[in-house]
């Protein structure tokens, strides 16, 4: 009896109390910050039904939402977009900026208003004071359209002010290296991907007759993702592929010394151009520069590998016979070298560069080799060279 009228009294004076506060405000309830978020929340109670259950869950919903937000500014939600380049998976893709260029930009006023033009080509000499003269008439042979970078192996660059188009153009200064070791390192792909064509050329080039423009209309209209101009036959020519034919705009076969070609469509008969003065498009140079080895500076072995990075090779390489060149043959860098025991400083660099070339040539036949027996596939006849 007791109990029964302890429960009782209680039921009572519950109800007493609950008549008496029909609205509850949560917020003001001392409740401490791990139970409830330090969000503004009210909770109006039904006069008629006392608490609204379905309020307050909303209520609580609303909370945990708003904790979500704030946890989001905080760093605690992580982005990972695995379509991203490698490295940047974090970042939103809208602020991704994969590729760069070698425009140049004001230091002050709108980004939008810097260019005036955007240039399509890019030219890269390598270079030396005592070929100034000679680089000044070959840069004057290049129009607006494309941007001049010189890679300077002596260390001087304030001597080229002189010439009006230096102060438009970009130097890069590193003492005794090759334009092979610039190019692997300043030309990545994705730095040169705004231009069409990407000429690499030699200090010691005659250009008296040569249009810029008018090899890359040509280049376009024979299809050629690889190609050189002619060279001049009495000086500096080394193969056959390479000597300008005056009957023809451009050809992409030869005849060479008996034995020298296994195949028509193999070098030096066919898919070749030499180092000295190649131009590639924006998507062979891609496959070129993943082939550059990171030691092998000189680039001798290079030209006979160009065909593996478009297809059919014999087809997209080739020779400008129209706008030719003169191969000036000085050994400005071979003087660049170091004598030792014995030898002047163009001999030790001679041997590099055919030591290089084996090199080169045992680590394509290894990595050719690997690759067949990883897939297990038997070639039917070796394509290296």
């Amino acid at each position: 009896m007791r109990l029964i009228v302890t429960i009782s009294v209680g039921l009572v004076f519950g109800f007493l109390i609950g008549i008496s506060f029909p609205t509850l405000s949560i917020t003001k309830l001392n409740l401490p910050s791990s139970l409830l978020p330090n969000v503004d929340i009210t909770y109006i109670g039904d006069k008629s039904s006392g608490f609204s259950t379905q309020a307050l869950l909303d209520a609580l919903s609303s909370a945990k939402d708003n904790r979500t937000q704030a946890q989001n500014l905080n760093g605690t939600s992580k982005i990972w977009a695995p379509s991203n380049p490698r490295g940047a998976e974090r970042l939103p893709p809208g602020i991704v900026a994969a590729e760069s260029d070698f425009y140049l930009h004001r230091l002050w006023g709108k980004p939008s208003e810097d260019l005036t033009i955007k240039p399509k080509y890019l030219v890269t000499f390598t270079v030396g004071c005592d070929q100034k003269k000679n680089i000044d008439a070959a840069v004057k042979k290049f129009s607006e359209d494309f941007t001049i970078l010189l890679f300077h192996y002596d260390g001087r660059t304030t001597e080229w002010d002189e010439f009006e188009w230096s102060k438009r153009a970009i130097h890069v200064s590193v003492r005794r290296q090759t334009k092979w070791w610039y190019a692997k390192r300043f030309l990545h792909p994705d730095i040169v991907a705004p231009y069409d064509y990407i000429f690499i050329w030699d200090e010691d080039l005659g250009v008296e007759h040569f249009n810029a423009e008018e090899y890359i209309r040509l280049v376009r209209k024979y299809g050629l993702e690889i190609s050189q101009p002619g060279l001049e036959p009495n000086k500096g020519l080394t193969w056959q592929m390479t000597k300008r034919r005056g009957d023809r705009e451009v050809h992409k076969e030869t005849e060479e010394k008996p034995g020298w070609c296994t195949n028509p469509h193999l070098p030096p008969c066919a898919a070749f151009v030499e180092i000295m003065a190649p131009v590639f498009s924006r998507d062979a140079w891609r496959c070129v520069w993943h082939m550059l080895q990171n030691d092998l500076v000189h680039g001798w072995g290079l030209d006979f590998a160009l065909r593996r990075c478009v297809e059919p090779a014999h087809e997209k390489i080739g020779v400008v016979d129209s706008q030719w060149i003169v191969h000036q043959t000085v050994p400005s860098l071979g003087n660049q070298g170091q004598a030792e025991n014995g030898k002047a400083p163009w001999e030790g660099v001679r041997e590099r560069c055919k030591k290089e070339w084996t090199m080169f040539r045992v680590r394509m036949t290894n990595a050719e080799k690997a690759y067949y027996k990883e897939m297990g596939i038997v070639p039917t006849n070796s394509t290296a060279n």
